[in-house]
């Protein structure tokens, strides 16, 4: 595997392949990790890794520096995996001048849902998003359904640029227990780590309840939150939304039988975690 810092010698690497995927990480890999690389390897070739932890999308309380980098760790994970090019730039290396062209979703997708509780995260996930696209110029990348809005938010970008990129999703990853995997999860502590399948197993409550039929959406999520709070959680959200858009569904929507998805972020402790399912 040939790790590669800098933008010109990552494209003299890459020039004429026209079927590159990549794969764009902020490192720290865990299993959910790997499994999009070999997702990857199955709709492209060669496979491109991204290790960088973007300063951009972290807002000023959050955990941009403490954030786990793991970096010899992870280049022995990508080389078991096959990966052709690991790309690990530098802040200098991705950003050699200030970034004052930035990438703005719309308010209705990303100021909702993470966006409201982040300010100003979409932003630095899109921003740098394009970077990584003009810089690997791949054929396809694989996103994970765990970020659920980024992921449609990168989706929604690649088509409105028309770039050459499809966006490959890939299922969330899971413990045996049905936690999400998270590079957030090792600050989980012995007992929250116990705990922490609750946020799944109240998604599939919600799940479950409107499959049967119950369609009050502000009932529901009332209930979901409710039932968090009494386990000593602290929810931000728990909200059922149309995959199409991840907007609210209305009754129209819910009589025509729309795809729908519920999402949820709340804090255990001190860590915060985020995962959602489709109904």
């Amino acid at each position: 595997m040939k790790i590669i810092s800098s933008i010109e010698e990552l494209r003299d690497q890459l020039s004429g392949q026209l079927r590159t995927a990549f794969v764009p990480t902020m490192g720290n890999l865990h299993e959910g990790h790997l499994s999009l690389m070999r997702l990857a390897r199955k709709h492209g070739d060669p496979v491109v890794a991204s290790i960088f932890v973007n300063r951009m999308q972290f807002g000023p309380n959050e955990d941009f520096e403490k954030y786990p980098r793991t970096f010899q760790a992870d280049v022995e994970k990508l080389e078991k995996e096959g990966v052709y090019v690991l790309f690990a730039p530098t802040e200098r290396d991705l950003y050699p001048e200030p970034q004052e062209f930035r990438v703005r979703p719309p308010d209705d997708l990303g100021n909702t849902l993470e966006g409201e509780f982040r300010p100003g995260f979409f932003t630095g996930v899109t921003t740098v998003v394009l970077k990584l696209f003009s810089c690997v110029q791949p054929r396809v990348a694989v996103f994970g359904k765990k970020d659920y809005q980024q992921l449609m938010i990168v989706r929604n970008m690649s088509r409105q640029f028309a770039l050459p990129t499809e966006i490959i999703a890939a299922e969330t990853y899971r413990a045996a227990d049905g936690l999400a995997l998270s590079s957030r999860n090792m600050y989980l502590s012995v007992n929250e780590r116990a705990e922490a399948p609750a946020l799944f197993q109240t998604l599939n409550f919600v799940a479950n309840e409107m499959r049967s039929g119950h369609l009050d959406i502000f009932e529901l999520e009332h209930a979901a939150t409710a039932q968090l709070k009494q386990r000593g959680w602290n929810p931000d959200y728990i909200s059922i939304r149309k995959r199409l858009d991840l907007q609210p569904p209305t009754a129209g929507d819910l009589a025509q039988g729309a795809a729908l998805v519920v999402l949820a972020a709340a804090k255990l402790g001190a860590t915060r975690l985020i995962d959602n399912l489709e109904i």
